[in-house]
């Protein structure tokens, strides 16, 4: 999907376009580059989203993630800012990439390639 961002960046995306010709009982992963479009359009959207996978925060390229500790000054911007995360039966994935913005470089926020690997369940 186009880009949707909040703040100043554009809000291009069009969830309800975008998924128009999906079957309603299809398996679907949304690629939305920005986190908070998760929370403000695709849980409430009228097609269950079960995977959405976004970036953007970089993890501000600057923080701790030590022994399941996780902070960043870029949580005080974003709810979701790196890792999953679940509501009720629909998953978001933040990956912090491991490009830069501004900073040319991180310090304790670490690149990221992430795999995962899905596997068939039981409906619910």
């Amino acid at each position: 999907m186009e880009n949707w961002g909040k703040g100043g960046f554009h809000k291009y995306g069009d969830l309800k376009k975008a998924t128009a010709t999906v079957p309603d009982d299809a398996f679907k992963i949304l690629m939305s580059h920005d986190p908070s479009h998760w929370d403000a359009v695709t849980l409430e959207h009228h097609q269950h989203i079960h995977l959405t996978l976004s970036g953007h925060t970089h993890g501000m390229q600057f923080g701790v993630d030590l022994f399941g500790f996780k902070w960043s000054p870029v949580q005080y911007v974003y709810k979701q800012w790196a890792g999953l995360y679940r509501q009720k039966d629909r998953f978001l994935y933040v990956n912090r990439g491991f490009g830069f913005l501004g900073l040319k470089g991180r310090i304790g926020m670490w690149p990221e390639v992430a795999v995962i690997t899905l596997k068939k369940g039981q409906r619910h």
